[in-house]
């Protein structure tokens, strides 16, 4: 008798090996440590992008804070949770200047998603 396994779609044998991942359909996926997450760069690089913007309209005070906080803003998980107070100023700064602080505001909520 034949064998009459039918498949539809991928079908991945693998007997034994290290590290094996299976199929990639596009999503490459590092488990190193040195992969970035492309939506947490994302996140960072809007973020500072818009506190850059909001900078004009805040107290020379205000303004310190902001750019003192701008070089910890990096796209490293671990980092941006050990600096959560950091984050926390800012967002206390976006939200007492009002409407112009908004982006700011939803920009740390996206930030803060994805850091879960």
């Amino acid at each position: 008798m034949s064998d009459t396994s039918n498949y539809y779609g991928d079908v991945v044998n693998v007997n034994g090996g290290e590290k094996v991942v299976g199929i990639n359909h596009g999503t490459v996926v590092h488990h190193d440590g040195t992969a970035q997450d492309t939506g947490l760069q994302a996140a960072v690089t809007d973020l500072i992008l818009l506190l850059d913007d909001l900078r004009p309209a805040l107290a020379p005070e205000q303004a310190r804070t902001v750019e003192n906080a701008l070089p910890v803003l990096t796209p490293d998980r671990a980092a941006l949770r050990e600096r959560g107070m950091i984050l926390a100023s800012v967002a206390q700064i976006a939200a007492t200047v009002g409407e112009v602080g908004r982006p700011v505001m939803e920009a740390l909520g996206r930030l803060l998603a994805l850091l879960g």
